[in-house]
């Protein structure tokens, strides 16, 4: 007589069964499902937008000018170097969060934009950063 051996293997056919029915029943049931729209708080004060920064130019003959892209000016302001800190820091106390950036010429020696942030930083001018040109 011939024993009987015990066979050690899953039948997963039935599975694959249940999965098919499963996709089956997800896909004809999303598109029945309706989205919901959320009705959000208010507030009084939104957060405005950045404002643009102040630049100020260093040409290659050392002079100093002002530029405010805050107003949608283009043209640059000539000044002397002793009313530059004045005229920032009035333009900061109307808006504190107005930064500033130096933007030299290729020409001007890193000694004169160091001059003109520490002549800026001594007035406790707020967020003062260097404007550069990328590479390519």
């Amino acid at each position: 007589m011939r024993q009987r051996r015990l066979v050690n293997q899953i039948n997963v056919v039935p599975y694959i069964d249940v999965m098919l029915v499963l996709l089956v029943i997800f896909m004809v049931t999303a598109p029945m499902i309706q989205t919901s729209s959320i009705n959000l708080p208010t507030v009084g004060k939104s957060s405005a937008p950045p404002v643009a920064p102040l630049e100020v130019i260093i040409h290659a003959d050392q002079s100093v000018a002002l530029r405010d892209r805050s107003k949608g000016a283009t043209d640059e302001m000539q000044l002397a170097r002793g009313e530059l800190a004045a005229k920032i820091r009035a333009a900061q106390q109307a808006n504190p969060e107005q930064g500033v950036l130096i933007a030299a010429d290729r020409s001007v020696r890193y000694e004169a934009v160091l001059n003109v942030m520490d002549e800026l930083q001594k007035q406790q001018v707020a967020k003062i950063g260097l404007l550069v040109q990328p590479g390519k």
